[in-house]
């Protein structure tokens, strides 16, 4: 039997897995990136256990090709997401940490 603190760090850990291979290869430019950061947000924010989600695209790294978009890429995603099995709460992040899109568990704890 697993404990709701695992359950709602496997659940954190899988939404952002999802999230990362669903999006990456969205064609993407600057002035469309707030709507696909919240197309993102919303898709994700559907999905059981999920709490809050805020979606953050580098904007920089978007160099547009000769049909004047790019590619949304892995190290573009900052990501913070919460989700919440029984009393265990759950913030994890994906961000670019040593040019690598990294995931992570920020912070588990108990509300009651």
């Amino acid at each position: 039997m697993f404990t709701d603190r695992e359950k709602a760090a496997f659940e954190a850990g899988i939404k952002l897995g999802a999230l990362y291979h669903q999006f990456v290869g969205t064609p993407i430019a600057r002035e469309t990136a707030a709507t696909v950061e919240a197309a993102i947000e919303q898709a994700v924010g559907l999905q059981p256990y999920v709490t809050n989600i805020s979606v953050r695209l580098n904007r920089d790294m978007m160099v547009s090709n000769r049909f004047g978009y790019s590619e949304l890429a892995g190290k573009m995603f900052d990501v913070e997401i919460t989700t919440e099995v029984g009393a265990a709460v759950c913030r994890a992040r994906l961000r670019l940490e040593d040019d690598y899109p990294m995931m992570e568990i920020i912070e588990i704890h108990e509300t009651t």
